[in-house]
């Protein structure tokens, strides 16, 4: 069975998946990290599978002493001997899966935060492109895979290592006739392995991604389902994750059939080792080159093997899909970070545009050569049809992407170059999306400025027009708020909240795209009025999709193909009657018919 082929635009915006070499590094990183537990497992887990080998021992010690003379007294102290071991191994055993299982859930932890950590630090224009698809499958499905390696396979691995390490040195010391003996199997069993690892590491990463492809339709298509309906896109978009389906389901065939063949190729072995060491010990017993009792303990040691071999290779072969998910997980720190200079800092804040082109593909510009000045305290305008590049310009303007050529600055300072959190001080973008963490209001108030005091917490709610459904809050500033239990906010409130977030952290300029354009009109005008407030002073940079937008800016620049083509205040465009003022006109009839 061939493997599926790879469609190319499956991988041409992903976030990248790590190398091998990113993976060690990381892995050897969360072994220093956890190396006490580490320490804990295999130690425990040694003293249990020593005791473990004292049975084998005790019974092939009682064959080849038993005989006429033997007392019930000896017989009962190799039982008692051989139960004690047994104790000790089921203690000690017990134990050393406890520490494993708590010393997985502290590795998994520090997956999950690192991972967390390196994204909210990824240059927001990688994550633009990337769509939340890919990166919330690497969070959730590519966690969740994880899961059973990191609680279960690394332990366990660890644990069969050890074990068969112990068996093997028994063995060996028992009788190195029989030790070789058993070992027959073993070229059959590496060879079956090697045709196995040559393939599966690809093909459980190649799952993966599919899976993920499967997850970034299925967020794009409910994220724009508007506008999927209103230009009839639907069955496209059905026919796209059909597609995307029956990719995912071969691969996961494929993984299947993999599996399948190495499975028997692997238990074969386990069967012809015991055979050997019966057939083969029997011979050297009666030749005298192994002893009755030897034979008895040797074959029991070889049977031994089976369990942790089986365990290698069966918790080895879950780590080929934990790889696969760690991989991905640790792909996001192999992008670099944005060049920054920690020494820039704007001298003013005037935002400026110089002849910025941009496109999302390479060789496919969207912007093409624009230039524009927004001087402090000023509205400006971006109004055009669809399409026309609006949005893109005003990311541009708040340093969410890089110009491919040309330079976005504030106060003269580049953009790109300046380390983000110091943009974002003073430049925000405001959207319609609004997100309400789980927790408190005040924690989700405080992720604008944490060092704010209940006082100014408040203050900010009071700004953004909220101090009514607040002070209906049965806490206050520690209500539960968010999904999962806590107090749900409307669309209007949770919007409120952004902008009370707004008001903490105190931006001198903001870009608008829109932020009120999803919510019904009475929710809009309340929420304008909110929106009001918060621009006082402030320099405002408005994506308008509603043109009273435009009406009220200081200057409007009409965006169309990717160029601005008309600048200048309301009353002069509409004098000039080019493509704003057939806007304006045509945005006016058709609001009147409403």
């Amino acid at each position: 069975m061939r493997a599926p082929e790879r469609p190319a635009e499956q991988t041409a915006t992903m976030l990248p998946v790590g190398s091998p070499a990113t993976v060690r590094d990381y892995l050897r990183l969360l072994a220093v990290r956890h190396r006490r537990g580490f320490g804990t497992v295999v130690g425990l887990h040694s003293v249990g599978a020593a005791a473990g080998l004292v049975g084998p021992w005790v019974l092939g010690d009682l064959v080849e002493r038993l005989g006429p003379r033997t007392t019930e007294g000896y017989i009962a102290q190799a039982a008692l001997f051989y139960l004690g071991a047994l104790l000790v191994q089921a203690v000690f055993t017990g134990l050393s899966r406890l520490r494993g299982g708590i010393l997985g859930e502290e590795i998994l932890a520090d997956l999950r935060e690192d991972f967390l950590v390196r994204s909210v630090a990824l240059p927001p224009g990688v994550l633009e492109r990337a769509g939340t698809g890919d990166l919330v499958s690497r969070a959730t499905t590519d966690v969740d895979r994880l899961a059973t390696s990191v609680r279960d396979a690394l332990p366990e691995l660890s644990v069969a290592v050890v074990s068969l390490v112990l068996i093997l040195g028994a063995l060996l010391v028992t009788s190195p006739l029989l030790a070789v003996t058993a070992l027959v199997g073993a070229p059959l069993l590496l060879a079956g392995c090697r045709w196995y690892y040559r393939r599966a590491p690809q093909a459980y990463r190649d799952e993966s991604a599919a899976y993920a492809a499967i997850n970034t339709v299925l967020a794009e298509t409910v994220d724009a389902g508007q506008t999927v309906e209103a230009l009839r896109l639907g069955d496209d978009r059905v026919e796209l994750t059909d597609a995307r389906i029956r990719h995912w389901i071969s691969w996961s065939r494929y993984t299947l059939w993999l599996r399948t063949v190495f499975f028997p190729t692997v238990d074969f072995p386990y069967t012809l080792c015991l055979i050997a060491t019966l057939t083969f010990g029997g011979i050297y017993t009666l030749h005298g080159w192994t002893t009755p009792g030897q034979l008895t303990t040797g074959v029991l040691y070889a049977q031994m093997l089976t369990g942790p071999v089986d365990m290698i290779l069966r918790w080895y072969d879950e780590l080929q899909i934990g790889q696969a998910s760690m991989a991905r997980l640790v792909g996001v720190r192999e992008i670099p970070d944005a060049d920054s200079d920690d020494a820039l800092h704007p001298s003013g804040r005037t935002v400026r545009a110089d002849l910025v082109r941009f496109g999302y593909r390479e060789g496919a510009d969207v912007l093409h050569g624009i230039s524009l000045a927004v001087e402090p305290g000023s509205r400006i305008a971006l109004v055009g049809p669809s399409g026309a590049g609006k949005s893109t310009l005003g990311r541009l303007l708040a340093g969410i992407y890089t110009p491919r050529t040309g330079e976005v600055t504030l106060g003269g300072a580049r953009l790109a170059a300046m380390p983000a959190e110091r943009v974002r001080a003073q430049v925000a973008l405001v959207n319609q999306e609004h997100h309400v963490f789980v927790g408190t209001l005040r924690d989700n108030l405080r992720l604008a400025r944490p060092e704010a005091d209940d006082r100014e917490l408040r203050g900010a709610l009071d700004a953004v027009d909220a101090g009514e459904w607040f002070e209906a809050l049965p806490d206050g500033l520690d209500t539960e708020v968010g999904s999962g239990g806590g107090t749900q906010l409307t669309p209007p409130q949770a919007q409120q909240l952004a902008l009370a977030r707004l008001v903490l952290a105190d931006p001198h300029t903001l870009v608008l795209d829109e932020a009120t354009s999803l919510l019904d009109p009475r929710a809009a005008r309340h929420l304008e009025r909110s929106l009001a407030r918060v621009l006082h002073g402030r320099t405002v940079i408005a994506i308008a999709h509603r043109l009273h937008t435009a009406h009220d800016a200081d200057r409007i620049a009409v965006v169309e193909g990717g160029r601005i083509t008309e600048y200048g205040s309301h009353p002069e465009l509409i004098a000039a009657d080019g493509p704003y003022a057939a806007l304006w006109h045509s945005w006016r009839d058709e609001a009147t018919t409403r």
